[in-house]
């Protein structure tokens, strides 16, 4: 069935192709709209929808970008990524996890979630089944049905700290299943995942050579704690021949707009991804890798201050939302948002008069009630919770922390 937007209307004669009635648009982004349409009212909205750093672009980035266009630097660029630009991720990941990488191991994308974009297009065929843990970023899950793929979500609880467990996803994996995509750091429960489990995971794995691995890494840099990223391969490098690293420098250095993210994987894995990119997109901007490249073989100092800040955030929003009545919240290892039950708020009613039946109606009501702006549960294929980007500066979080506390402590 086609959403709204798309259906036959008399006088209009197009009519669309079954993949696009398949998905819709992120609830994130509609969430982040509304909150906008609120602000223009007048009303001031602490929006904390959307995953996006609040700390600007490093200089040293943003003034690379200017002096490659002035060196002429804006032609159309090599369809896989600047060389340079491939070396630089070879070595970064090579120097990180230990495991040996070449440039042509490296697909530069437009952003990372072309290169799951990508990847997915390039494995999934019409009723190929992907299993994806959950909670889970919701592109996974609109990826895979416009592919005319199947996800298959395993729910991983807060009470397990949000973390796939080795028997739930053996339980998971059928004839169909094609495709794993892990995501730790993880989006939305800040989830990361220890040497031990990943290692427990790479043991299910060999036992299902058919299924290929997705990592989506984003989040690799933003640890708290002393946490620790570890990258699938560098646990299990026998897996080598089917697992695909994603990354790139939207989260870590503050670069969401210059959309550069890549793939790393073995080399029919890449070719594959990069026939896609070809037919989509073609290259990528090449000020924009240039901006990537300096990141990269820049100044790296400021990655642990800005963790640390985030970390500070983190410890000050747990803390007040595990004093709101209604909410429990656990406390995440990486990435900036918090993702709290929210099961003591179901079946109450709001100082506004709205009733509260799921994490949805919660979602709503606190941001056209409270002026706070957060995303529903449900679009991450876990509820009842809601999650808060905690990429904002903490006067404001704290501010958004008193509103949802008022906004719980009236329902009834």
């Amino acid at each position: 069935m086609l959403p709204a937007w798309a259906a036959h209307k008399p006088g209009f004669m197009t009519e669309f192709a079954p993949r696009v009635g398949r998905t819709e648009l992120a609830a994130t982004f509609a969430m982040a709209a509304r909150a906008r349409a609120l602000q223009a009212e007048g009303k001031d909205v602490i929006s904390l929808s959307l995953g996006e750093p609040d700390f600007p672009t490093p200089e040293h980035v943003v003034h690379a970008a200017y002096e490659a266009g002035r060196r002429g630097e804006t032609k159309y660029p090599p369809l896989g990524g600047a060389e340079k630009l491939r070396i630089a991720v070879a070595e970064k990941f090579t120097r990180e996890h230990g495991i040996a990488t070449r440039p042509q191991d490296v697909l530069v994308t437009n952003g990372g979630k072309q290169g799951i974009f990508n990847v997915v297009m390039a494995l999934i065929a019409a009723g190929d089944e992907v299993v994806i843990p959950a909670p889970a970023w919701a592109g996974y899950e609109q990826t895979v049905k416009f592919a005319g793929g199947v996800p298959v979500f395993v729910p991983c609880p807060q009470a397990q700290g949000f973390v796939l467990r080795p028997e739930a996803l053996a339980a998971a994996v059928t004839g169909r299943t094609k495709l794993l995509i892990l995501n730790y750091p993880s989006n939305p429960s800040g989830a990361a995942i220890s040497r031990e489990a990943l290692a427990a995971l790479a043991q299910v794995l060999r036992q299902y050579p058919q299924v290929s691995v997705l990592s989506d890494d984003i989040y690799e840099h933003l640890l708290f704690g002393g946490a620790q990223h570890h990258s699938l391969l560098g646990v299990a490098p026998d897996l080598a021949d089917r697992v695909v690293t994603l990354s790139g420098v939207s989260k870590t250095y503050a670069m969401t707009g210059w959309r550069i993210g890549w793939c790393i994987g073995p080399a029919e894995m890449i070719r594959a991804a990069t026939v896609v990119q070809a037919t989509a997109t073609s290259g990528v901007s090449s000020i924009g890798q240039a901006a990537a490249l300096a990141a990269l073989l820049g100044p790296q100092d400021f990655l642990a201050e800005r963790a640390a800040a985030y970390e500070q955030r983190r410890d000050a929003v747990v803390a007040a939302l595990n004093q709101v009545p209604g909410l429990a919240c656990h406390r995440p290892d990486g990435a900036f948002y918090v993702y709290p039950s929210i099961a003591g708020c179901l079946g109450k009613t709001t100082a506004g008069g709205r009733r509260i039946g799921s994490d949805s109606d919660f979602a709503m009501a606190l941001l056209e009630e409270a002026q706070v702006g957060v995303v529903q549960g449900a679009a991450f294929a876990m509820s009842p919770h809601i999650r808060i980007s905690t990429a904002t500066a903490l006067p404001r979080l704290l501010e958004a922390c008193q509103r949802i506390s008022s906004f719980c402590n009236a329902l009834a």
